[in-house]
């Protein structure tokens, strides 16, 4: 257990759990609630939201995803199957009652989200509240998929690719690729400072970090979505706020709150003037609609 660099008053540690080791950062006591990263990012992403969170009142939780940061990273199979967001979803389920806590809220962005919108899916006794940032479901955006959707997320379709060929060009220059995605998703310029980026750097140069997420990806084209068409009578049954970046491209191209009506039974939704990263970009915004969602 240490003192996070980045999360102020929070101490990061791993914990060993039946099929690997999920670090993760804590603080706070209360309700709990569990946040969820996207790609590039790790645990840190949430810095500027988090401290906000148990300041209020509540205990957070923040891991690295499996694949992520410094937790483990798995070996994978031709079905992709150990990169699901429903073995994903698990890791989440596993910590959280490790950790003591059988019910709680999830927020989740970007790849966090989708493992989020899973986890209330497959432990619907689980998940009080879920808050979804800048995805619509990923079903729905793979059938609405048209030239200006995958020019602008081309990485959706170049991280599937087989064979190692993602791995290998990224890992060519990890920094380019690394700045360009970053900055090609965010509107407000300097809300990502370079300590973070130096942060995100470190886990993406890792040969084992690039093929996981490069699997979590592929997962999301193949068996996820075979998993959702399974689940497409299911509906979530925990009230659901979606909020999404304005000048993203999600916000951009979808009807964001209409998407998740279309899986939940009680949906809520807000957009906020920014791109894609908005834990990084406007974490005071975002902070107030989560925690008055989770007041109800």
């Amino acid at each position: 257990m240490a003192a996070s660099a980045f999360l102020k008053g929070f101490e990061v540690q791993k914990v060993q759990l039946p099929d690997l080791d999920i670090n993760y950062a804590s603080a706070g006591t209360g309700p709990p609630v569990l946040l969820l990263h996207g790609h590039p990012q790790t645990h840190v992403v949430w810095r500027k939201v988090a401290p906000r969170l148990v300041g209020a009142g509540y205990q957070v939780i923040a891991p690295d995803l499996r694949g992520y940061g410094d937790s483990d990273k798995p070996d994978s199979d031709p079905s992709h199957y150990p990169y699901s967001k429903r073995v994903m979803a698990a890791d989440q389920i596993a910590l959280m009652n490790h950790l003591g806590h059988e019910t709680f809220s999830v927020v989740g962005h970007d790849r966090g989200g989708r493992v989020a919108h899973r986890l209330a899916l497959d432990f619907p006794d689980a998940v009080e509240r879920l808050v979804v940032l800048d995805i619509a479901p990923t079903l729905t955006m793979y059938s609405l998929t048209n030239q200006e959707f995958a020019t602008r997320y081309f990485w959706w379709f170049f991280l599937i690719q087989p064979d190692g060929l993602p791995e290998k060009m990224i890992a060519s220059d990890p920094e380019y690729f690394l700045r360009r995605h970053i900055s090609g998703q965010v509107k407000i310029e300097g809300s990502v400072d370079e300590a973070a980026i130096a942060e995100y750097l470190r886990s993406y140069s890792d040969p084992a970090t690039l093929h996981a997420i490069c699997e979590d990806y592929r997962a999301s084209a193949s068996i996820d979505l075979k998993h959702d068409r399974e689940a497409q009578t299911n509906r979530i049954k925990a009230p659901l706020l979606a909020i999404w970046g304005e000048q993203s491209v999600v916000g951009e191209l979808y009807d964001v709150k209409a998407t998740w009506q279309e899986k939940a039974n009680h949906v809520s939704g807000v957009g906020l003037p920014c791109g894609h990263a908005i834990p990084e970009e406007a974490p005071e915004e975002l902070a107030k609609h989560i925690l008055g969602f989770l007041a109800g």
